[in-house]
């Protein structure tokens, strides 16, 4: 069976039907080539020489995050080969990932949260972007993509809601904080339209040149956020949607309430912030208590 007339299928079935990011379907492509390169007739292959592929890349020395999702992108492809019955049952689906290792999230305080975004005062339309995208990606939880995708028409000041297009094209609602609600409204009113051109549409944050944000602009921004604040620690986008949590957490919110507010499809991905949680809960009697050595 031809395996690269398969793949372009599957990649093709992953944009039109499932709408998933370009991001994704680069991974899927780059991971089953090179499975394929490994195992000799890809398609008609069995779950014991997928595993003998796994196991070669444990020996390699990847990341247990980096197999799991490889293999994620095997069970993806075979079973879209099982549903389209170019196959009669999927052999991946069997396969374990090895044990995951979690990174714990870096977040920060509130008080270098504040110094971060107040380094924008919207003396310029710039300034008001950075500052509306700012207080946006915090007081919200925003990944860098659902901030560089979002759309005039899926921001409410009125209501006091912003409707981001999360990962596989999944829509959630989420309430905006005050301060995100006030500074995008000084964006949207006074300087939106100074940036605007003919590549602008709908899309709120915009380059001086009138085209949506990159990806990379928006660690720009951060990464001058931290300078001009004097922030010395690793900061990038994500770093705020971690505080977002870690701080909704220590202040009392239930988790899945946490987990809804991120857009989690697994409760155990949100379980990270808990760990968190606990370790600040530790650093904090070991660093004050007089006789400061808790094992949390």
């Amino acid at each position: 069976m031809d395996t690269n007339e398969h793949l372009d299928g599957f990649l093709a079935w992953a944009v039109l039907v499932r709408n998933l990011s370009p991001n994704t379907i680069s991974a899927y492509n780059r991971d089953l080539i090179e499975a394929a390169e490994f195992v000799d007739g890809l398609v008609s292959s069995d779950s014991a020489e997928l595993g003998q592929w796994l196991q070669h890349l444990s020996r390699k020395g990847l990341a247990p995050s980096t197999i799991a999702r490889k293999l994620s992108s095997l069970k993806a492809f075979f079973s879209y080969l099982a549903r389209t019955e170019i196959i009669v049952s999927n052999p991946a689906a069997g396969l374990r990932p090895p044990a995951r290792v979690y990174i714990m999230p870096h977040c920060i305080s509130v008080e270098e949260v504040t110094q971060l975004i107040e380094v924008w005062t919207a003396e310029n339309a710039l300034s008001a972007r950075n500052r509306a995208l700012m207080e946006l990606a915090y007081g919200s939880g925003l990944r860098e993509g659902e901030l560089v995708t979002l759309t005039v028409d899926r921001i409410s000041l009125d209501d006091g809601w912003v409707r981001p297009l999360g990962k596989g094209g999944k829509e959630r609602m989420v309430p905006m904080s005050e301060p995100s609600t006030e500074w995008l409204g000084v964006y949207l009113d006074s300087w939106r339209a100074s940036l605007a051109g003919n590549s602008s549409g709908k899309t709120v944050f915009l380059t001086r040149n009138g085209n949506p944000l990159s990806r990379m602009t928006v660690w720009n921004i951060v990464h001058s956020s931290a300078l001009k604040a004097g922030i010395m620690s690793r900061i990038h986008p994500h770093t705020l949607r971690h505080s977002f949590a870690t701080h909704l957490l220590e202040g009392g919110a239930d988790l899945r309430v946490v987990q809804e507010l991120l857009g989690h499809s697994d409760i155990r991905t949100t379980e990270i912030y808990t760990s968190v949680s606990r370790k600040r809960l530790s650093d904090a009697v070991k660093k004050y208590h007089p006789r400061g050595i808790g094992t949390w």
